[in-house]
């Protein structure tokens, strides 16, 4: 599974975002490759117009919030039931 999170280097919001992610995967046990995008033309060609954003296996789940645990963990178990 590859996680994309896009934000901005000093954003409060979108650190709560990663370490949020990083959480559930813990909790749930499941390994996932999670890269930071912070470059804005990169987050542009995925058409993140709005930070925080995030990105499973190359579907955009979310864009200027933070997702809650029980969404992420719903993606996470429906990405894993996939693979």
């Amino acid at each position: 599974m590859e996680i994309k999170l896009f934000g901005a280097d000093g954003c409060p919001v979108c650190r709560q975002l990663e370490q949020t992610v990083f959480d559930v995967l813990a909790e749930m046990g499941v390994a996932a490759a999670v890269n930071k995008v912070t470059d804005p033309e990169e987050r542009l060609q995925y058409e993140v117009y709005r930070l925080p954003g995030l990105m499973i296996d190359g579907e955009l789940k979310a864009s200027g919030r933070v997702s809650a645990r029980h969404e992420l963990m719903n993606w996470v178990k429906e990405r894993s039931a996939k693979s």
